[in-house]
């Protein structure tokens, strides 16, 4: 199987050598310049930036549009990932446990840090009056029993996203118990994900206008406070980031591989310019899986926890769900109680695995959480849609460098790596073969697309893995 790949920087072709505006560059400039317009009309006419508000809701609402199917569409196909990967025994059940206990601990450090330096507050984003009567459950009874929809597609059109969830596990667990019958459904909800997510991204490109409107009226309300908490919260995930990555991942890998950290950033340094170019981990996977076999890892265990990882193991996206939520709470004025975050923790555990392919996926998983247990907050996303670009590149370079850390980490407890050789290749002494990588994977198609198309490779994984345990089994009986 040939692997391809392209690599660019932000509106910069290093293979053609030239300047190629896409997509992707015109759309963050976009916001950029928005965000920017924003702020200066909010500063200087306060009263006219204020009347730009429904701007910023519009696009909220767009965004809530695309809840509900997001989140039916990834927890359904979610649920199959996890059955597929525990059919392989010891690769799959290790690496679905360690993506489980990561991505909880990434949510846990940003409720940490988000209660530590409250982002938000002081702000002034309270937009219209909100009636909690009407939508909020009364008591823990009411709450378990709001979950349960009145009949199956009424959770799709009502205000619940828990009654979608529930939907969703109920199909994803019988289609995947339905076995070969289960297929062609599984295959149709797919095929749905690619249109939701197109559907999605169409959305984005009225990120500008949405921006705009949000900065513009939350700076004419506030003034430059508005300003600088959006900076610290921007400063404070980054650095959040950076210190699960070296500290948390960096601790984890010496203390199992005895690999270094800084050793292993160095040799995909070119795969992170390219995420920082599309703001996507996933234009980076192809690359990913060829440098975790060339550094030593067997390809069962890159085949398997690599695309499973992509859909699981999503540490960056974990961090900024958790502290952009604090943050429209305390902007919103309406602080979450600790039992209100340990519910939207749970629920992001569960929901941030849909949040993977696509760039602005993580902003619709947010809004759903918000809408899930604290619906009177999710106008507050229209403010963070002008500063989720500039993290976005944070979430892929922490969920990536985690795929990267936790293949090592398989490949090590399964001993399924050689030791002397990751330790000469990320050493410089053995350098990874660019030639291996020829044309371009990453055409600007929809990155769901590509998630999708991951499945061969784990289903090859997972042959390949078979064929040598039947081989063991063929030696012993000899």
């Amino acid at each position: 199987m040939a692997i391809t790949t392209s690599f660019s920087l932000p509106g910069y072709n290093w293979r053609k050598g030239k300047r190629s505006w896409d997509k992707h560059t015109w759309l963050y400039v976009s916001v950029l310049i928005a965000v920017v317009l924003g702020a200066a009309v909010g500063l200087i006419w306060p009263e006219f930036a204020q009347s730009l508000e429904p701007l910023g809701k519009g696009f909220v609402s767009l965004i809530k549009m695309m809840i509900a199917p997001i989140i039916f569409c990834t927890i359904v196909v979610g649920v199959g990932s996890i059955a597929k990967a525990a059919t392989v025994g010891k690769i799959g059940g290790l690496a679905l446990l360690y993506f489980m206990l990561m991505s909880t601990f990434a949510l846990a450090i940003g409720l940490v840090v988000g209660n530590i330096i409250h982002p938000g507050t002081g702000l002034n984003m309270a937009g219209a009056s909100y009636d909690a009567t009407t939508t909020e459950a009364k008591s823990t009874q009411d709450f378990i029993l709001g979950i349960i929809p009145t009949t199956f597609f009424s959770a799709f059109t009502g205000e619940s996203v828990l009654q979608v969830l529930f939907i969703a596990l109920l199909v994803g667990f019988t289609v995947q118990g339905l076995g070969e019958k289960g297929a062609p459904i599984m295959a149709a909800v797919k095929h749905l994900q690619v249109l939701v997510f197109r559907i999605l991204g169409m959305i984005l490109w009225l990120a500008p206008i949405g921006a705009f409107g949000a900065i513009a009226a939350v700076v004419g309300k506030t003034g430059i406070a508005a300003i600088w908490g959006l900076g610290l919260l921007m400063v404070a995930f980054y650095i959040t980031c950076i210190v699960f990555i070296i500290g948390v991942l960096g601790t984890l890998l010496y203390a199992v591989t005895r690999l270094n950290i800084f050793q292993l950033i160095k040799y995909l340094g070119r795969e992170y310019l390219l995420i920082v170019g599309t703001s996507s981990s996933e234009s980076a996977l192809p690359r990913l899986i060829a440098k975790m076999e060339h550094v030593g890892v067997s390809k069962p265990v890159v085949g398997i926890t690599v695309p499973t990882g992509y859909s699981f193991n999503l540490d960056g996206t974990a961090i900024y769900l958790t502290m952009a939520s604090l943050f429209i709470a305390a902007g919103m004025g309406q602080p979450m109680s600790i039992g209100e975050q340990i519910g939207l923790l749970l629920f992001m555990i569960i929901a941030s695995k849909g949040a993977a392919g696509v760039t602005g996926a993580g902003l619709a998983t947010l809004a759903g959480g918000l809408q899930a247990y604290r619906p009177d907050l999710v106008d507050g996303v229209g403010v963070i849609v002008g500063i989720d670009r500039f993290m976005s590149e944070g979430r892929a370079l922490t969920n990536f460098t985690g795929n990267a850390v936790a293949t090592l980490l398989i490949g090590t407890w399964t001993k399924q790596i050689d030791p002397a050789r990751a330790r000469r290749v990320l050493g410089g002494g053995e350098p990874f073969d660019e030639s291996m990588l020829d044309g371009s994977s990453h055409d600007g198609m929809s990155t769901a697309t590509d998630a999708v198309g991951t499945q061969g490779l784990e289903e090859a994984a997972v042959a390949e893995l078979a064929a040598k345990e039947t081989r063991a089994k063929a030696r012993a009986q000899r």
